[in-house]
């Protein structure tokens, strides 16, 4: 899988087509991958989501294959080399609330929301925003209509942040876009991370939730457990029980090959989180 997790579609069709000629086989052998597709111009709408590119959704006909992804419950992140990643929980309660994404000088905080079924929610959203932000401005975006969002943090400074919503079957999933990220559109920054939350994979889940409830989420789960997880899964539904009574076998969890820190906040607003 390449450096954003793109890949093969996950319901790609495993047929083989019909034998070629030997010399069609070769210029097929030889030709290189096909470049991911990716929105990079303006629009005041986002189409082609689940078709083209996403965030998709598990069930998208077309996802791409999403198994070097790490899973967050709501959502699996692609890979990125050189990415922070930061959990963000209630510390009283311990719920996972989002994600935050830091990569150079810019971040990107990501929220997935549950949605009505006939309807997308991010328009009612960007009017809340608009409405409680004075400051707050739209503008077409790669991922359709977005907002301009001043931020001021500890000690006064002001931070821009730029606001994308993409809607989805039965979710939105939101990102809050700083530092260079927000500002520069053709900053190699802004757009590793515009290819980033292009591939996120949605996993809305089945549970009934309200419209612009979180959709839950759990403690990040690395590629290389899931996929042992699975293996023993298929071992036990194999009738190999009796691997269990190895002696000496290894007890514990699974070794995982990315890290990730966990840190708290104490709350949360409804629809924005601060940026401290």
């Amino acid at each position: 899988m390449g450096l954003f997790g793109f890949g093969k579609k996950k319901h790609q069709d495993d047929a083989v087509a019909e034998p070629a000629a030997e010399e069609d086989k070769a210029v097929a052998e030889d030709a290189a991958p096909a470049e991911p597709v990716y929105p990079t111009e303006p629009s005041a709408v986002y189409e082609g989501r689940g078709e083209s590119y996403g965030p998709w959704d598990v069930a998208d006909e077309d996802v791409i294959d999403y198994d070097a992804h790490l899973d967050l419950g709501a959502y699996y992140l692609p890979f990125l080399q050189g990415i922070g990643l930061r959990i963000k929980a209630n510390r009283a309660t311990n719920q996972i609330l989002g994600a935050t994404i830091t990569y150079g000088t810019s971040g990107l905080e990501i929220e997935a929301f549950a949605a009505p079924k006939t309807m997308g929610l991010w328009d009612d959203v960007r009017a809340d925003l608009l409405e409680g932000n004075a400051a707050a401005t739209e503008q077409p975006g790669v991922f359709g209509t977005e907002l301009m969002l001043p931020v001021t943090v500890k000690g006064g400074k002001t931070l821009r942040t730029r606001i994308v919503g993409v809607d989805g079957p039965r979710w939105m999933l939101r990102g809050i876009f700083s530092g260079k990220a927000a500002v520069l559109p053709d900053d190699p920054e802004t757009l590793a991370l515009n290819r980033f939350f292009a591939d996120i994979v949605v996993d809305r889940g089945s549970d009934p939730l309200a419209p612009r409830d979180l959709i839950p989420m759990h403690p990040p789960v690395a590629p290389a457990a899931r996929k042992a997880a699975k293996a023993a899964a298929e071992g036990a539904a194999d009738g190999k029980e009796h691997l269990d009574s190895i002696p000496d076998k290894p007890t514990g969890p699974f070794d995982s090959d990315q890290q990730v820190e966990v840190k708290t906040t104490l709350s949360r607003g409804p629809m924005f989180s601060e940026v401290r």
